[in-house]
Formats: structure tokens, sequence, C-alpha cells
């Protein structure tokens, strides 16, 4: 009887073991669960990005004033009849 409780005993041992430290283990789901949360944390951010990026694309195949902001910020370019200042420190 009494080997029997101290195999009982070891077979608890290890099994706890296993459940904490051991492969598939609680450490491992812990280290799963950080690392889906920072993956929906990029996504989140890299989804804000794609919404502001399609909202750009919309505008600029609507409306005419995007084209020219895009035009006169990125590209210096200017319109009929207005004067270009180049103002250098």
């Amino acid at each position: 009887m009494k080997n029997l409780i101290i195999m009982l005993l070891l077979l608890l041992l290890y099994l706890q073991y296993r459940l904490w430290v051991g492969e598939g283990g609680l450490r491992d789901v812990w280290d799963l669960h950080q690392e889906v949360e920072n993956q929906r944390q990029e996504n989140a951010g890299l989804r804000e990005r794609n919404e502001a990026l399609n909202a750009e694309v919309l505008d600029l195949k609507q409306g005419l004033e995007a084209i020219e902001e895009h035009a006169r910020e990125d590209l210096g370019m200017v319109k009929d009849g207005e004067t270009f200042y180049q103002v250098v420190e």
C-alpha cells in the first residue's frame, strides 16, 4: 500500500510539472495569449492606416480639391496667375 501511495504521489508531481512547465503547459498558453494580443494591436493599427489610405484614394478619385492639394504640396505646382515666392533662410 505504501508503494502505491508513493507511485501515485510521483505521478501527481510529474503531471503537475507537465501542466506548469512542460511543452504545451500553462506557460506556453500564456505566451500564446500574449502573442495573440500583440498581433491584435498591430492589426488594429494597420486597419486604421488602411482606412485612412482608402479615404485618401476615394478623395483623389472623386474630388478635384484633393488632386489640387496634392499637386501644390507634393509637386510644388502653382495655378495660372499666381506668383510663387520661395523664402530662403
